[in-house]
Parts: C-alpha cells; structure tokens; sequence
C-alpha cells in the first residue's frame, strides 16, 4: 500500500475534507495550550505532514492547487481552531510563493519537492534595538565552504518550528539578500522568548545565527511583488478566525447557562434579545471578516496571475489592488474584532473573566495581531490612494531615523 501522508490534498473539497478532523480536534486543546503556554509542536508538524505548506502547489507537483480565495477559507478555519496556527505559517507561505513564482530552475524545483514533502519555513526579518532604518545587523559572508551567515533577529514568527528560517542579510557587497538557514544545525539557536500577551505559541521570539551554514542566498530585489500585502493577508484571516471563534465561543456560552438576571428579559439567557442582539453583532463582524480575506484572495490571485510579466500595466494595477485590499482590510478589522471580542462579555456575567474559561484569549489575540504592522500608517496610505492615486509602497522598514536623530 502507498503511503500517502505527506501528500497534499489535491484542490479544495479534499483538503476540507481532510483538515476538518485535524482542526475539530486542535480547537479541544487550543484554551489549555494557551494556558499553559504547550507550544504546538506536533500540531505544526501534523498540518506539515497533511500537506498545509504545500496546497498553493500545483496538483501534479504534489500540492493541492489552492488558489488564494480556497486558501483563505481554510486558514480562517485554522484560526477560529487555534489563532496561533496560521500565523505560525505565515513567513512559509510566503517564501513558498516567491519559489513557486520564480523562473523555472532547479533550485524552485528543489524547493517545491521539500514543500510537497512537508518541509516549512519560518520567518527573521526584524532586529530589535538602534539598527537603522534599511540596515542590518545580520551579515552573510563568503567562505571557502560556502556562505557563513551572523547576526540576531526577533519576531521569528514559526522559525522554533520549520525546517529553515528565511532571513534578511547584508551581503559583502552590503546588499539586501534573503538567506535560507537550515534548523537545527550548529550555530543556529531560536527561543521561545517572545513576551506578548497575545499569540503566545507563534514562536515569535529570537533567532541567533552564529557562523551559520547559508545553504541558499536570493537577492532581496526579486522577491515576488504582491509579498507585503500577503504576509498582511495571512494576518487578516487570523483576526477572521478570532471573529469566528468569538461568535462560535459566545453562543455556546449563552446556551449553556442557567443562571439569568432578574431585570433580563427571559428565563434562559439564550432566549433573552439584548443578548442575542450583542452575538449578531459580533456574528456580522465574522461575516464581514470572511468576506473581507475573500476580497483581498481574490486580488492576490489576481496579482499571482500577472507574476510572470513583472513590471508590465498589468501586473502593477494587480499589484497596487492588492496591497490596498489587504491594507483596507486590516483598517477594518484592527478595530472592529478586537471590538467584538470584547463585546463577548457583554452576553455573560462575571464568570466568564475566569481564567480556566480562556475567552480573555480572543481579545488578547486579536489586539496582538491588530498591532502587527499598524494600520493607522495603512488607514493614511489608503487615503492617499483613494484620494491622488499614490501608489502604496510595497516594502518598508522599521528601525531608527538616523538623519533625523539628534547628534550628541
């Protein structure tokens, strides 16, 4: 008999069909994992052997043949499961895209059997501290065994997890490349240091790279195009999720409890209308976020679809949609389902502040997620847009202004 595990499935029912299982049960364990800070090594490595990195693959690469819309789904689904799990995978979809939209080589060819095979990729863009705006500390150098890469890195999303971390360097040159540094290999140590009250299991921590093996290094410059507003993307169906998990975790509770109070409206808290009047509100901000990761797949998809003629009419007006979709979407939803998350205590009397209950999770969740890349630049952005057509740029940087800081 064949074994079948690390295939992916191939087009969208199947994969429903086999991650619904997997996700009914990581969503039992999701409250107790938080709690008591588990990270979900097995489920990552689980989603990995069940094909998740690879279902943007072509079918007959060993993929699922996912477009972005089908995709979209699914990880909205992941998320009500476990909020942590998509944006685990954040930094691999990405790097994965750049390979499967590269030019036929046998470098993407090697990539995309690792990918089929249920290798992933973390994420080490960041450095914290004094770096500049556009500079790095992490350097990558030539040697005679091939390149050596140093430096330090925080918000590592996924990388305690993956089988390589992508990472951004400065060549010899001074150059911004990406590197791909293998796991688990001498001189490369990742910790599980990230302090945030939210997202806790994302592996978001340090990443110390001391005299690595480089087994790969990509000029930054030719990265896909469409990557910002899909590193975005993925944020946007985990706040999706969180606004499912919400209305999911606020029902339940309404229907369970027997204790009312005496100026409510019903005998039973599920009967009472103020209360259902607050879940259809938190049920619209769900809907309203799984039509908004909709929206921005189907620009991504459309941007996907002019990769192969870069730089052409085309392929900016798709590029530019997509960025500002994904900017949009973020706008609405920093705000609106934290705000719902919140809204879920209204439904319910004091013992819902419990901790054994977790529903704090939601909101702390969310707001964590809302305050990746935030979305008072993007709100400006937008505007600008809507307003004199600017085009939105597709890459930034954080760090210190350095021609702006006093001298001393």
């Amino acid at each position: 008999m064949t074994d079948t595990t690390l295939r992916a499935p191939a087009g969208a029912a199947e994969a429903r069909e086999r991650f619904a299982p997997i996700l009914e049960r990581l969503a039992e364990g999701a409250s107790r994992r938080e709690r008591e800070h588990e990270l979900p090594t097995e489920a990552v490595r689980e989603l990995a052997a069940a094909g998740l990195g690879a279902l943007r693959l072509p079918v007959e690469l060993g993929g699922a043949g996912l477009s972005f819309v089908e995709l979209g789904g699914l990880l909205v689904d992941l998320a009500a499961a476990d909020s942590n799990l998509p944006q685990i995978f954040r930094g691999h979809f990405a790097f994965a895209e750049d390979r499967l939209v590269a030019p036929a080589s046998a470098d993407r060819d090697t990539w995309l059997a690792r990918f089929a095979a249920g290798e992933i990729v973390g994420n080490a863009w960041s450095e914290t501290g004094a770096v500049g705006l556009g500079e790095s500390g992490t350097r990558v150098r030539s040697s005679a065994g091939g390149p050596r890469v140093d430096g330090r890195k925080y918000y590592t999303t996924g990388s305690i997890y993956a089988d390589w971390i992508d990472a951004t360097a400065k060549d010899d040159d001074g150059a911004d490349v990406t590197v791909l540094v293998r796991t688990g290999q001498p001189g490369v140590v990742v910790s599980d240091d990230w302090d945030g009250f939210g997202q806790q299991l994302t592996g978001t921590g340090t990443a110390v790279f001391d005299d690595a093996a480089a087994d790969h290094v990509y000029p930054f410059a030719d990265r896909f195009r469409y990557q910002t507003a899909l590193y975005q993307w993925t944020l946007v169906t985990v706040l999706a999720g969180i606004a499912q998990a919400v209305e999911r975790d606020a029902g339940a509770a309404l229907r369970a409890r027997k204790r009312v109070y005496s100026h409510g409206l019903a005998p039973f808290a599920k009967d009472d209308g103020q209360l259902q009047a607050v879940v259809g509100e938190i049920s619209a901000v769900a809907f309203t976020a799984r039509s908004l990761v909709r929206s921005v797949g189907e620009a991504l998809d459309a941007a996907a679809s002019t990769a192969a003629e870069r730089g052409s009419a085309e392929d900016d007006a798709a590029n530019i949609r997509a960025e500002i979709a994904s900017a949009q979407a973020q706008v609405v939803l920093s705000q609106s389902v934290p705000l719902a998350a919140t809204r879920l205590f209204d439904t319910l009397g004091a013992s819902a502040v419990s901790r054994a209950s977790g529903l704090d999770r939601h909101w702390r969740n969310a707001r964590t997620v809302a305050s990746h890349n935030p979305w008072v630049y993007k709100a400006r952005i937008v505007g600008d847009w809507s307003v004199n057509g600017t085009v939105p740029p597709f890459i930034w940087q954080i760090g210190v202004d350095r021609a702006s800081a006093p001298t001393t």
